[in-house]
């Protein structure tokens, strides 16, 4: 195992982070310029994370896809990592980079949000740099978590102006059972899914020596965390939906 040297100026990420810095500036200062200083960061971190998300999606498929023309290496999860992987490895810490400083700065009491950052930029950051095999494990999960972010950025967007625009307020509570549904069928039966065929994978020795214990071990525990607390997360979610359509309804009876 050799831990490559990053040439900075040399490398795509840099280019990369250069980009998502200038996406969330420009959502900063013209797009969201008239919101709320509070809703207005948040938003700008919506905005880029839309930029990421549908690309990601896209250009892991295209990883997985391209090695059907390779039938040893499709979906074998220690293969090494294509050049075409790695550029989307970095395309994808290179937003992490930026997102992870947008919620150091604005949002520093939010945690969570960080500690899933780091963890992320972790086994990004390890498997383009340092392992060098893997990335077609860490890509399909890659995939399952971009899958959904159109639609959970267009939605976390609408909950942001709900309380000032009617329409935006219309949308979310429309929006929201068709993402929490969307949501909790990818991250709370496909990730586990797939989590359970990869971690079998590698008990049966699929990891051949190119992928360390202690490799293996921590993307493991990262993994099955996120996917934890998506569902965590997903569940607050329905409980919150279910609540204001009580409330709702509710108040809707005493009017009539």
């Amino acid at each position: 195992m050799e831990i490559e040297s990053l040439f900075l100026f040399n490398s795509p990420l840099f280019f990369f982070t250069l980009l998502f810095f200038s996406i969330y500036f420009f959502a900063i200062f013209i797009i969201f310029k008239n919101w709320n200083s509070s809703s207005k960061y948040e938003a700008s971190s919506c905005f880029i994370s839309l930029f990421h998300g549908t690309p990601a999606v896209f250009l892991a498929l295209k990883s997985l896809l391209l090695l059907q023309q390779e039938e040893e290496n499709f979906f074998k999860f220690s293969a090494k990592n294509t050049s075409f992987q790695d550029l989307v490895l970095e395309f994808s810490i290179s937003y992490f980079i930026v997102d992870l400083t947008h919620y150091i700065i604005f949002i520093p009491n939010d945690i969570l949000f960080k500690a899933h950052h780091l963890v992320t930029l972790y086994v990004l950051f390890s498997c383009r740099f340092i392992i060098h095999h893997g990335a077609v494990s860490i890509l399909v999960f890659l995939l399952l978590a971009e899958i959904t972010s159109p639609c959970q950025n267009t939605w976390s967007l609408a909950r942001y102006k709900s309380l000032d625009l009617p329409i935006a307020n219309r949308y979310y509570e429309f929006l929201s059972p068709i993402f929490l549904s969307f949501y909790s069928f990818v991250r709370g039966i496909l990730g586990p899914f797939f989590a359970f065929k990869i971690g079998v994978f590698f008990i049966n020795g699929g990891g051949n020596g190119f992928i360390p214990l202690w490799g293996l071990v921590s993307w493991s525990i990262v993994t099955v965390a996120t996917i934890g607390i998506s569902i965590l997360w997903v569940f607050n979610q329905w409980v919150s939906l279910f609540r204001r359509r009580r409330a709702h309804n509710n108040v809707f009876k005493k009017v009539s």
